[in-house]
């Protein structure tokens, strides 16, 4: 063990393992806080708090009722039951989802507390790390990919489902192939639809130069990119 071996049940272990799972995870939902995300410093840092408590529990039933120790059930309750928590943190707005990174954090916070509640401390603080790093490094790596791909994910609004054709010329004409592409029916009014394509570009080409071929028809009500 680097930091020292905190699985011995003592009241000191138990302290510093609480202690332990209040600043991880507070470090973890301060993160979520300050980007204004759905679980913030005081939701996370009660979920692996508690999830703690489990671990220790479960310790503390092994310790003095082993006839009724079960080291992975609660445990596996605990990681099943905060995506419950997590569904009510995704959102479905226009076409996006939002919500996925806070439940999936949610969930990892859980599972850090139950790392720290059987003393597992080590590997506690080195997920946390982690997770911090691949929070604020990723979405970098994600918007270079994002700009030097030439596939794109465009939403269209269209009056009529029959102008559909004609936005699929303008995108021929440019050198941009349909990947793949669904229709439902618009939320507005009228016979209007909703058109998801996937796109992708024969040549090198920004998204305003799209967003550009679309609405030079003026059959497209709106465009979105994801």
């Amino acid at each position: 063990m680097i930091l020292g071996y905190f699985s011995a049940w003592s009241i000191q272990n138990i302290l510093i393992r609480v202690v332990a799972a209040t600043i991880l995870g507070g470090i973890i939902g301060l993160d979520r806080g300050m980007k204004h995300r759905g679980a913030g410093t005081k939701t996370i840092t009660v979920v692996c708090l508690g999830a703690t408590l489990v671990m220790l529990t479960e310790q503390y039933i092994q310790m003095y009722f082993s006839g009724l120790a079960n080291m992975t059930r609660m445990a596996a309750q605990v990681i099943s039951g905060v995506g419950f928590i997590g569904v009510g943190t995704i959102i479905i707005s226009r076409h996006r989802v939002r919500g996925l990174t806070t439940a999936a954090t949610l969930w990892a916070s859980a599972c850090v507390g139950l790392a720290v509640g059987i003393g597992f401390v080590e590997g506690g603080i080195l997920i946390t790390a982690m997770m911090l790093i691949s929070l604020h490094v990723l979405p970098y790596v994600e918007r270079f990919a994002a700009r030097h791909s030439r596939y794109c994910n465009v939403f269209l609004d269209l009056e009529k489902s029959r102008d559909l054709h004609i936005v699929i010329q303008k995108l021929k004409e440019a050198d941009i192939v349909i990947d793949s592409m669904d229709i439902s029916k618009s939320d507005t009014a009228g016979e209007g639809i909703s058109v998801h394509m996937v796109l992708y570009a024969k040549r090198p080409i920004e998204r305003t130069e799209i967003y550009d071929i679309l609405m030079k028809s003026d059959k497209v009500m709106t465009v979105d990119f994801l």
